[in-house]
Formats: C-alpha cells, sequence, structure tokens
C-alpha cells in the first residue's frame, strides 16, 4: 500500500491497480483510490527518514520502539523442570495423531472436490472453493439418523 500511494503521490495519479498472480495461478487485479491524508504522512515520515540518513543519527518514527534484532539460537534447553512445558508437550503428543489424521483427510476431500464446484456437503462437511481458488472446509450439524460414516 505504502509504495503504491508514494507512486501516485509521485506521478499525481488518483487511481492505482495493484496485479497479482496468486500461487494457483489466478490473475487478480484490485484497484486502489489515492488517498491524500496517507499521503500527506507517509511523505512525513519520509523526510524525517531522509534527514536521519543525511545526519547519521537513528531513525525514531513516532516514538515507537525498533524491532529487536534476532538472537541467533545456539543452545539447547532442558524444558523437564517446566510444568507448562509438560502440559503443552502431552496436549501436542496426545493430538498429533489426529492432527495429520485430520490433514490427510483434508487433502483427500480436496482431491475429491470437483474442478468447477465452488461449495460441496455432505456427511457433515461443506467445502467452499474462493476466487483465488482456495478450498476451506467448515463442520456441518447433521440431522441424527441422516449422517452415515462407511
Amino acid at each position: 500500500m505504502a509504495q503504491l500511494q508514494h507512486n501516485m503521490w509521485v506521478t499525481d495519479s488518483r487511481h492505482s491497480v495493484l496485479s497479482i498472480i496468486t500461487g494457483g495461478g489466478k490473475w487478480v487485479e484490485i484497484g486502489i483510490s489515492a488517498d491524500p491524508l496517507y499521503q500527506h504522512l507517509m511523505l512525513s515520515a519520509e523526510k524525517k527518514f531522509w534527514r536521519c540518513v543525511e545526519n547519521g543519527e537513528p531513525p525514531s518514527l513516532f516514538n515507537v520502539e525498533p524491532p529487536r534484532p534476532r538472537i541467533e539460537a545456539v543452545r539447547t534447553v532442558d524444558m523437564s523442570a517446566s510444568n507448562s512445558w509438560a502440559e503443552f508437550a502431552g496436549v501436542f503428543r496426545a493430538t498429533r495423531s489426529a492432527f495429520l489424521e485430520h490433514e490427510n483427510a483434508k487433502a483427500e476431500l480436496k482431491t475429491l472436490l470437483p474442478e468447477d464446484a465452488k461449495e460441496a456437503f455432505g456427511h457433515g462437511v461443506r467445502a467452499r472453493r474462493s476466487k483465488s481458488g482456495a478450498v476451506s472446509f467448515d463442520s456441518l450439524e447433521v440431522e441424527a439418523g441422516r449422517a452415515s460414516f462407511q
């Protein structure tokens, strides 16, 4: 957004288009209108930043702390004494196989979904295909006696 707004300000344009090719290979076009307030604030921030570059002082925009540098992971830690670690490790181990089975079922359901289907349902599950082609699943309430699992 910042780059589009900056480019619209520089070229004195009132509209811009963001063209995206999604992971599924679908082309998406998003129209963006110029936002004069956003552009004004961004230009002020850019000027302040450039003054810092020229003077060599570290930027401190809007009194916000800069992100902390990533610390290199170098040690191995035994978490056996942590009760919280024990609790969540137990949940992780107990639910791991169910998670893997769940992910496998989603993958298999996706292969069964016809390519031209926007939505499909049955046996308490509904699949929906977004405009970008992504498929999501929901659980549905099933009337007693209607669901048949084989």
